[in-house]
């Protein structure tokens, strides 16, 4: 029945598509006139018009991207007015970039045979937040009845919380605060790997506050959501941060309200977001499978990072093209390092040399201003501007400032290279950013950090195997004796580096096991366990960016602070 019903549907699109094709030609020519001639509100109505025909022709052969992506541009078309300013072109460009999607999605359907309407939700949610309107979450085309609850914390082991008012007032800060260090690290996009560790930890110690509440199932789905992201290296898009800022807002009510709060529901919206995450990811762990089952559903046929290929296709220029757009640039930047080659080597040195390679690099600067990479663009305009500065000064470039010279053409480079196989994309743009500071230029203090950051991991791993031992030995402290001495060589290591804030706290954790855990007679609280083990997380995420080009989250060294603090460590 579904493949009759699938070739049926197939046969129905071949027999309009080329009337599909046809108007949409006629609704881009439309609104080109209209934007030709503001007046001409003829053209406006004309090209609404052809979008509501479009509407019509794809529900009669069902493609429910195309439906609500027309709706939602007769929407904004609707929104311009006769005569309409400069103030109103930024309506006039989304709308003119939606039917140029839906032109390619036509013929990605054709060669498909496979309607994807998630792939036309960045373009429709566009739309409405140029008309400032609430955009679509990214299971709106996620069919599934989550009315019934099913029991996300069977597959986590969670031990609850002390229930004592003053313990759950200080868990709740320091768990919305590792939310907090999560969430930002999202928004600024910066470490995935860590930000995702610190949700998940950070939501099972919400299940465990609320102790089998309502809100704990929530939590206990957020965590198996983070995880599923981290081992499916999934990332997060703007309808997944604004996912994170809807749940920041249930952590705030948790410190702020109380436990009263743990007693509430989270709306079923919420829930399906998250469960489309799952259904999405192609993640086969049992405990995904579980939840998946109990709502009858499989696997999406289209793994997330499928779809994410075929987003590329539908949204950015064709390969073809940025092939020969990357040729082309190479082809430019290599006669540029031949002329920068003989100024470096000094043989008979031209001062007008100067003067072209500015030229090269000022047609660079437009070419690159043309494709949106605004910061690559302002380097070779720069870079520019500085050769024709020494001509004027009748002199060549020295050593330093050939060196830089080189590195702006070497990042452009790199650029051109990339956007074959990545597209063009903000990443590409920030290869245009200064290179990593002079001391990180070293080989062999970049080496010498690589084995601090290797000897930290494998010390705090210790650590926290330590006391888990120490734990459930009955509080034997021999598990413990060597970790102190440990800890401090791992901080004379970050002190030679450099590092004082993450030696300080090195040194405040390993101070804390001595004084709290060997040299106490009674029992450690509950309490100080978990803040060490905040801490001694807090700075294993940190470490993890210790050695490579990303920045250093102070963040996360502030969030071991305040884990021990709150106990008084």
């Amino acid at each position: 029945m579904v493949q009759s019903s699938l070739a049926t549907k197939s046969q129905s699109f071949d027999l309009v598509k080329t009337e599909i094709e046809q108007t949409i030609r006629q609704a881009e020519s439309s609104l080109e006139r209209f934007q030709e001639n503001r007046e001409s509100g003829e053209d406006l109505q004309n090209c609404v018009d052809f979008l509501n025909q479009l509407r019509g022709i794809f529900i009669l052969v069902e493609l429910r991207g195309g439906i609500l992506l027309c709706q939602e541009a007769v929407a904004m078309a609707n929104d311009v007015p006769v005569g309409a300013n400069d103030d109103k072109n930024i309506l006039l460009t989304t709308l003119n970039g939606a039917l140029f999607i839906l032109r390619r999605y036509v013929e990605y359907y054709h060669q498909q045979r496979a309607d994807h309407p998630e792939l036309l939700l960045p373009i429709i949610n566009d739309l409405r937040e140029a008309r400032k309107e609430k955009p679509y979450p990214e299971s709106c085309f996620f069919d599934v009845n989550v009315k019934h609850r099913a029991n996300f914390c069977a597959s986590l082991t969670l031990t609850p919380i002390e229930s004592d008012e003053a313990s759950y007032e200080v868990h709740a800060r320091r768990m919305r605060l590792m939310f907090q260090v999560g969430l930002l690290g999202v928004l600024r996009e910066r470490n995935d790997t860590v930000n995702k560790k610190l949700i998940g930890r950070a939501a099972r110690g919400f299940a465990r506050l609320c102790n089998g509440a309502s809100m704990g199932q929530m939590w206990c789905l957020l965590a198996i959501v983070s995880e599923t992201m981290l081992d499916r290296q999934m990332t997060f898009g703007k309808a997944r941060k604004r996912l994170l800022m809807r749940i920041e807002k249930y952590t705030r009510e948790i410190v702020y309200v109380g436990k009263v709060a743990t007693a509430k529901d989270a709306p079923d919206s919420l829930f399906k977001d998250l469960i489309y995450i799952l259904y999405r990811s192609g993640c086969s762990n049992p405990e995904v499978v579980d939840i998946l089952n109990a709502y009858k559903l499989s696997p999406a046929e289209y793994s997330e990072s499928l779809l994410e290929a075929h987003r590329k296709r539908l949204y950015g220029p064709g390969s073809d093209v940025l092939k020969s757009l990357s040729d082309a640039l190479q082809e430019e930047l290599n006669q540029l390092k031949d002329k920068l080659d003989i100024v470096e080597r000094g043989i008979e040195p031209d001062l007008a040399e100067l003067s072209t390679i500015a030229d090269s690099l000022e047609r660079l600067a437009n070419t690159l201003l043309m494709l949106d990479l605004q910061q690559l663009a302002r380097l070779a305009r720069g870079e520019a501007d500085k050769l024709r500065f020494w001509e004027s000064e009748k002199r060549l470039p020295v050593d330093d400032e050939l060196y830089a010279l080189a590195d702006a053409v070497l990042s452009i480079e790199e650029a051109a290279m990339q956007m074959v196989t990545r597209g063009i994309t903000i990443e590409t743009d920030s290869l245009a950013q200064p290179r990593v500071a002079n001391r990180e230029q070293s080989l062999y203090l970049r080496e010498a950090m690589i084995v601090v950051a290797d000897e930290a991991r494998s010390a705090l791993t210790l650590a926290k195997r330590a006391i888990t031992a120490f734990i459930e030995s009955d509080y034997d402290k021999l598990h413990l004796a060597n970790l102190p001495a440990t800890l401090h060589s791992i901080w004379g290591g970050f002190t030679l580096l450099d590092d004082p804030s993450a030696a300080n706290v090195l040194a405040r954790v390993a101070t804390s096991i001595q004084n709290k855990l060997l040299d106490q007679k009674e029992p450690p609280s509950n309490a100080v366990l978990e803040a060490l083990a905040d801490a001694l997380t807090s700075l294993e995420y940190y470490i993890e960016s210790v050695g490579t080009r990303d920045d250093r989250n102070m963040d996360l060294l502030r969030l071991a602070e305040s884990s021990m603090s709150d106990v008084g460590l």
